[in-house]
Order: structure tokens, then sequence, then C-alpha cells
């Protein structure tokens, strides 16, 4: 799946507009929730740096997930710990094909939905 789908896809859903934020990242992508917290974070990454095999440059979708079920999740191929963020709490999809359209899609929405109720905890 390729990220400009996946762009059109959140824009449709949630109202979201990606924001590109770091001018030497200019192909790594911020999806912000609306309470202001990021739901999904897309970055270009070399596969060595991911424990994987091969140098080549490989696009991948950093999302929240639940931590009780992260260790299960990343025995998948195509499911990382998350890079660059917390390891118990973002897992990384390598958007290569590896994970359905339809799957990637399913933990983008998992991951609006966490991060829309740890929203909801904090103003308790």
């Amino acid at each position: 799946m390729k990220t400009e789908e996946i762009f059109e896809y959140v824009q449709k859903q949630y109202g979201t507009i990606p924001e590109y934020l770091w001018s030497k990242s200019p192909d790594s992508v911020v999806l912000r929730h609306k309470n202001g917290k990021w739901y999904a974070v897309f970055m270009t990454v070399e596969k060595s740096k991911l424990g994987l095999e091969g140098n080549d440059l490989v696009d991948i979708m950093d999302v929240k997930y639940d931590p009780e079920m992260t260790s299960m999740i990343i025995q998948t191929y195509g499911f990382l710990p998350g890079y660059h963020m917390n390891k118990q709490h973002w897992i990384t999809i390598l958007l290569d094909g590896s994970v359905s359209e339809a799957k990637t899609l399913d933990f983008l929405d998992m991951s609006y939905d966490l991060i829309d109720g740890a929203g909801r905890k904090e103003n308790k």
C-alpha cells in the first residue's frame, strides 16, 4: 500500500492532513490525532536499521499498539518493534506489500482509537 493511498484514507476518515516536520528528513511524515497526539509516523529507512537483511530502503509506518499484544504481533512477518519509538507501545509495519492493505488500515484505525482513548483518560 502506498503512503499516498493511506493519506487519502486518513483525510476522508479522520480529516487528518500529513505533517512534514523535519527538513533533514523530508520523506518522514506524522499523522496527528485531533487531540494533538501522533497516531502514525511514516519513514523510509535502511532495512539493516530494522534488523532486516540488506541495505536497501523500505517504507515503514509506526503506529500505537496495545502493549499487551506487541510481543505477539512482532513475531508476524511485516511487523517489527517500533522504530525510533517506545517499543512497548508502538510497532512498525513494513509498507512493502508484506502486510495487506486491509490489515494496514486496521492497524492505523486501532492506533487512532488508542490515541483517542489516551486523550480521554488524561482529561478525566
